[in-house]
């Protein structure tokens, strides 16, 4: 894995075609070995990757801290509520703790945007060679996710060999609060990547008409797009005309801990109008794959039915190749060392 040229994880603008597969062919090893009974490996061993978890989490942070551990990783853990914090110690002095404590990789959540990426700046303005890998930061990123969404996708429709091009002019619909949505975000740069086309479906408040060009230029400190040709972003306020000819369908969970104001009339009429029942999945014209990050407000985006119904529901799958993509990312940046 010489190839790997990312120093930190921080968003996926930066990311090649040529990332998506590296990822997305380590993810498959990993979860290969995973099926087969194999649990951990010694990859990562006297390595130490620390949770840095600012917020609250539970998918993210259990999966991250159990790849580490299924590499052998030495695993260090952050809990905001009993830490100095409430002293008054700053983000970037508690990340320089645990980089003087010895931390190869720092996974750090956080509720403002760019706290990630300002903690792998100072790290690197100060010669540490420390990683950030970003679990989450604000209404920005979060990588992780996006890519075992990704890979998640590329294996139910080519199990046999998950990769990029089992998304190429593929049509995915993205239902929901796209607005407070870090997971749309990356969904966005990853699927149209891989050279998906993404239809955005949601109410005006929580999805303004400019996510059609969001992949159109890059991050203000990125010169270039890695990717010369994406897929294309369209956006539909009608869910039974966004649902129309889809390959997939991925909901999102209704941000309301996010919502500086009210934006919605009730959770009622949300439900009503773009909650995806089995019912409005009729609209597909055929079965189609529904991909939730959870967690899940049942009866509001989704209901508890499709949830529970394993011929389309791909939630407990997601679940699960959360450990071997989040183990790909860690070998990844370990092997930059």
């Amino acid at each position: 894995m010489s190839n790997w040229k990312h120093r930190h994880i921080l968003d996926l603008a930066s990311f090649s075609l040529e990332d998506y597969e590296e990822v997305l062919e380590l993810t498959n090893r990993f979860k290969v070995l995973q099926d087969s009974g194999s649990r951990n490996l010694p990859a990562l061993q006297g390595r130490l990757i620390t949770t840095l978890f600012f917020e609250p989490s539970t998918r993210t942070r259990s999966s991250f801290e159990l790849a580490a551990k299924r590499l052998s990783a030495d695993v260090q853990s952050f809990s905001a509520s009993i830490s100095a914090l409430s002293k008054g110690e700053s983000p970037l002095d508690t990340a320089r703790t645990y980089v003087a404590m010895g931390a190869d990789i720092l996974i750090v959540r956080h509720s403002s945007t760019g706290v990630p990426a300002q903690l792998a700046q100072a790290l690197d303005l100060s010669d540490k060679k420390t990683s950030i890998l970003n679990a989450g930061d604000g209404l920005h990123s979060h990588p992780s996710q996006a890519l075992l969404d990704l890979y998640t996708l590329a294996s139910f429709f080519s199990p046999q060999n998950p990769t990029c091009k089992s998304l190429k002019k593929k049509k995915i619909a993205i239902i929901g609060d796209i607005l407070h949505s870090r997971v749309a975000r990356s969904n966005l740069w990853s699927l149209t990547g891989c050279g998906a086309d993404v239809v955005l479906c949601g109410p005006k408040t929580l999805l303004p008409q400019d996510f059609e060009s969001f992949v159109n230029s890059p991050p203000t400190d990125q010169k270039t797009d890695p990717i010369q040709k994406r897929g294309h972003i369209s956006i539909c306020r009608s869910l039974k005309e966004a649902l129309n000819k889809v390959d997939a369908v991925i909901t999102l969970r209704l941000q309301k801990e996010r919502m500086s104001e009210n934006l919605l009339n009730n959770l009622e009429s949300y439900h009503r109008d773009y909650g995806i029942t089995h019912e409005k999945l009729n609209f597909c014209k055929c079965k189609v794959p529904v991909l939730h990050p959870g967690p899940v407000n049942r009866g509001v985006e989704i209901s508890g039915k499709v949830i529970e119904d394993k011929s389309i529901s791909l939630v407990d799958k997601q679940v699960s190749n959360s450990i071997p993509t989040r183990m790909a990312l860690l070998y990844l940046l370990a092997a930059t060392k």
